[in-house]
């Protein structure tokens, strides 16, 4: 009998030390209903606001997206010109180079828009330094500026995990969420 509580014991404890390492890298999503999107029309992929203390960690964000879109089977992907994608290191002026960037993608007849915000993009402070990133996107209607969907995340990883691959793996997961209904 004693056997057996020793046994259970550490069956126990290897249990809970095999489940930390999946508990380490946690994400949590939010995201509205997917609205029926048109995979072939042709989208742009607008400037990222930054809000964390990282350099262009709102660009790095985009850069993700605009290739997880593609991935996604999203065919015809237009860029705004430079100018409007320029990100300081405080994003003072992104609510300003979104609206320039909107009004140039209704000049070229595009349909959607995808955007977003970073809040987090870090290593996190400490022995192990996980990778962390927080962010939001929305897919605009451009010709309306309706937001047709949002999403909200954030996701950490482990300690030998690349930040760029966390954020590419949130990001996949949201767009995902977000072009589940598109055709």
């Amino acid at each position: 009998m004693k056997t057996l509580r020793f046994f259970s014991c550490h069956l126990r404890l290897w249990l809970l030390v095999g489940l930390l390492p999946l508990l380490a890298a946690c994400s949590t999503l939010h995201f509205s209903p997917a609205p029926t999107l048109e995979r072939q029309a042709p989208w742009v992929v607008l400037p990222f606001a930054n809000h964390t203390e990282t350099p262009l960690a709102g660009a790095r964000a985009e850069s993700i997206a605009a290739a997880l879109l593609r991935a996604q089977g999203v065919a015809q992907i237009r860029r705004p010109p430079a100018a409007a994608q320029q990100e300081a290191l405080f994003d003072a002026g992104a609510r300003q180079q979104q609206e320039q960037a909107l009004d140039w993608a209704r000049q070229q007849g595009v349909r959607y828009a995808l955007t977003g915000a970073v809040d987090e993009w870090r290593y996190k402070v400490g022995v192990d330094g996980e990778p962390a990133v927080g962010l939001t996107l929305e897919i605009i209607d451009v010709a309306t500026g309706q937001t047709l969907w949002s999403g909200a995340g954030g996701q950490s990883g482990w300690s030998r995990q690349a930040l760029a691959v966390v954020a590419r793996d949130l990001i996949n997961e949201l767009l995902v969420g977000g072009l589940a209904a598109a055709r």
